[in-house]
């Protein structure tokens, strides 16, 4: 495939019907490395990604196993290698040649694909080019705006959850002893409501079981989560649970091929024998923001076969033993949950009472239960509450604290748990500050910083003046684009630390920089020799990675002596040598060791095959929480799933629709135009719609529509020719991708004491789009299976 013709691909549609995994993702893997223009090195990488000496994939966050083999990552692992250990190069000719006016036009997918940032750049504005800066007079223009603000919190410092947890921890400590603990990060994107619920209920906001818990469990609950392109990896351990004879129980409004079926990659004989195998045992299909009502359900359920045991003095569901040594709150829940009418619960829900209590019996059979989630349940506005809910129904049974059971957020970007884990987080523990201020003699600032959502809203007011982020796309990762765009845009300045080109440089403050950074394959040399840095998975283990491949020029620096840089030219020696920081990494892992709870040791356990387990306190029984204890969160079912500021319209809307990623994405980062498990290629201005809703809506599949999402604030919020594909989801959703969708999200629409954007519930009306063609000319089976799939049970 020649260059033109990778961004003009031919389009199609039309539904896939083999299992997840299998010669698909062999062929994808094989694609994506020869077009890295690279290859031969990449090979290298590739064998080196997730092994001991090797690096962290910069892929998800999912966790490894302890098993030794040649072959440790998934095909979107090794999308993620090839893309950013690519030859490809945007440098100083590459901007001669494009005016960022130019630049803008393009999309996501071809910015990221020119390849990777070589040398520091600064936006002129009068000729509407980057140019050459040099480092020094790079990180003396930010000193100085940062130096002229009025006050520290007038700057904006957005992490992306690609940064070492060395990076991390210099950003903290650079930050904070600048005086400002305005830390608007990934997380309050994603998995904020998961890190407030479990914080607020079992006393850390982490999951609490291991990768081997996944061996030893009877069950597997697996919630929102759609691992056959967000975790690949995830697949294998649900498979080996069907195998062994437990259950895997989904929820999930949309049929995900992974969660049905899978065909190991690397197993030869399966995929000559054309051989796959099940990874879920029952699938259940609740409504968008359902999911609360589900699991109230089945607690209601459970309760009811509780009380028939205690009647008939039999051995009852609940552990006794367990509630009344580890947990409070049980009356004050379980009166409001006998209290919470069944058709209010069948009604959100929008399953039967049959298929409910069928889930409570799986749950109820299972002695030891894993319970995972993603964005499904935390981007709604009831996400905390419904993470709370998840966690009554753990407790009930003693499922934490026990081998084969637990909790488990499945975090998405690969370190974005190590960040947290270093102190990036807008609302730290006077503890951890207290920790800072006794360690650095520095006084640390006290008032609660901005989330992503108060960053873009002190942006647009006036009230921030500077925003550095780094890594991440932060104009494409946030809601209501078109307000985040404006916002940057009234930054006096905007730096961007970045491998890849991306939209977040074309958005542009009054003045503005790309600093361009090394990745997670590059080879890291500083003063003392070639650095390891080190990651945080979702199972709290804290691995070492090491860069394989030479970076593409001299001029491209390591994420950890660019702040180093930054702090330097602004804060001087204080409160350490920022400079003879960065010369040794270890130097600034024994700062972590010093300061964070966990790491003492911290380069010795590092020399372990596979890191060393973090660990949390809920893990071994022992509650955070005020109390001392875990607590039963008792909160009604919200009365209307829809939010007020939509109810007020008058308005019925069409749909409601959820965000989510193609295959060939992670995150904002676009690999290719392929989503291959729902069937479609070469194109992504596409709405998935059940065929019934289309007629009922009047419009035919195929045809170009605009999407405009309901609120009450007199701000319109539309996406233009979007084709309606006719997809088996529940009547009245819908779904597109991601970041697509998201000039639909109000920034107002977040959770409640989550703040992350409410992008898996949309409310929207449909428009005929009048300024295009006829639309797409589906394939004659996407019709006719479509519609089949939909009148058939689910």
């Amino acid at each position: 495939m020649s260059r033109h013709d990778r961004f003009k691909p031919a389009t199609r549609y039309r539904p896939y019907a083999g299992a997840a995994g299998g010669w698909g993702a062999l062929r994808s893997v094989t694609g994506h490395w020869l077009g890295s223009d690279n290859a031969l090195k990449n090979i290298r990488a590739l064998l080196k990604t997730n092994q001991h000496g090797g690096f962290d994939c910069p892929g998800c966050a999912w966790g490894e196993s302890a098993e030794i083999g040649p072959i440790k990552f998934c095909e979107n692992g090794a999308k993620a290698v090839n893309w950013e250990a690519t030859k490809r190069r945007v440098d100083a000719s590459f901007f001669a040649r494009h005016s960022v006016s130019q630049l803008r036009e393009q999309s996501d997918y071809w910015l990221e694909y020119q390849g990777r940032l070589t040398e520091p750049m600064r936006y002129d504005h009068a000729n509407d080019r980057y140019r050459p800066i040099g480092w020094d007079e790079a990180f003396s223009l930010i000193a100085g705006h940062l130096k002229r603000l009025d006050d520290p919190n007038q700057a904006e410092f957005y992490t992306s959850g690609r940064a070492s947890n060395e990076a991390a921890y210099l950003y903290q400590l650079f930050v904070r002893a600048f005086g400002s603990n305005n830390f608007p990060d990934c997380s309050n994107l994603c998995h904020e409501a998961s890190g407030v619920a479990l914080g607020q209920s079992i006393g850390v906001g982490k999951g609490t079981v291991s990768f081997e818990d996944f061996e030893h469990a009877d069950a597997i609950f697996v919630l929102g989560q759609n691992p056959g392109t967000n975790h690949p990896r995830m697949l294998e351990p649900l498979r080996e649970a069907v195998q062994r004879g437990a259950r895997v129980v989904v929820f999930n409004p949309l049929k995900e091929r992974g969660l049905e079926r899978f065909q190991h990659p690397q197993k030869a004989l399966e995929m000559l024998s054309n051989r796959d195998r099940a990874t879920s045992t029952a699938y259940f299909r609740p409504n968008l923001g359902g999911d609360m009502a589900l699991v109230r359900g089945m607690v209601k359920y459970l309760w009811q076969w509780e009380r028939e045991a205690q009647a008939k003095q039999q051995p009852g569901l609940f552990d006794h033993a367990f509630i009344a040594q580890h947990t409070q709150g049980l009356d004050a829940y379980l009166e409001l949950v006998e209290a919470t009418p069944w058709e209010q619960i069948e009604t959100q829900t929008g399953l039967a009472r049959s298929e409910i209590e069928q889930a409570a019996r799986l749950y109820a059979e299972a002695e030891r239960v894993i319970i995972c989630w993603a964005m499904g349940i935390t981007q709604h506005q009831h996400s905390v509450a419904t993470i709370q809910e998840i966690t009554n129904l753990a407790l009930l049974r003693g499922n934490i604290g026990k081998p084969g059971a637990g909790l488990c957020p499945v975090r998405g970007h690969s370190n974005v748990q190590g960040d947290r884990t270093m102190g990036i987080n807008e609302r730290p523990t006077q503890a951890f500050l207290n920790t800072l201020e006794k360690h650095f003699d520095f006084v640390a600032p006290r008032q609660p910083g901005h989330n992503a959502v108060a960053a873009i809203s002190a942006m647009l007011t006036g009230q921030a003046r500077v925003f550095i982020g780094l890594g991440g796309n932060f104009a494409q990762a946030t809601p209501d684009t078109v307000r985040t765009h404006q916002a940057l845009q009234n930054c006096e300045l905007t730096v961007q630390i970045s491998t890849k080109l991306n939209r977040s440089h074309l958005t542009c403050g009054r003045e503005a920089l790309i600093l361009p950074c090394l990745g997670r394959t590059d080879i890291d040399r500083q003063a003392c020799g070639p650095q390891a840095v080190t990651v945080e998975d979702s199972f709290s283990m804290v691995h070492a990675s090491h860069g394989q491949l030479e970076p593409l020029s001299p001029l491209m620096r390591s994420e950890p002596a660019i702040i180093a840089g930054i702090a330097a030219a602004t804060l001087g020696p204080q409160p350490v040598d920022w400079a003879w920081l960065v010369e040794d990494y270890a130097r600034i892992r024994q700062l972590i060791a010093a300061t964070i709870p966990g790491f003492a040791d911290f380069e010795t356990k590092l020399q372990r095959s596979g890191g060393f387990y973090l660990g949390n306190a809920a893990s071994r029984r022992q509650w955070n929480t005020p109390e001392g204890k875990a607590a039963f969160s008792a909160h009604a079912l919200p009365d209307e799933l829809l939010p007020q500021q939509i109810r007020s319209l008058g308005v019925t809307p069409d749909l409601i629709l959820q965000s989510l990623r193609s295959h060939d994405q992670y995150n904002t980062t676009i690999y290719g135009l392929e989503d291959r498990y729902r069937g479609v290629k070469g194109m992504r201005e596409v709405i998935f719609v059940n065929p019934q809703d289309i007629q009922r809506l009047g419009y035919e599949p195929g045809q170009k529509v605009d999407v405009i999402s309901l609120w009450n604030d007199g701000i319109e919020r539309r996406i233009t020719g979007m084709t309606l594909l006719p997809y088996d989801t529940p009547s009245g959703q819908a779904a597109a991708y991601y970041p697509e969708t998201n000039p639909l999200v109000p920034l107002e629409s977040h959770g409640e004491g989550s703040h992350t954007p409410t992008s898996k519930f949309i409310a929207i009306r449909l428009e005929r789009t009048t300024d295009v063609g006829d639309g797409l000319n589906l394939h004659p089976l996407s019709r006719t299976r479509e519609h089949n799939h939909s009148e058939g049970s689910i």
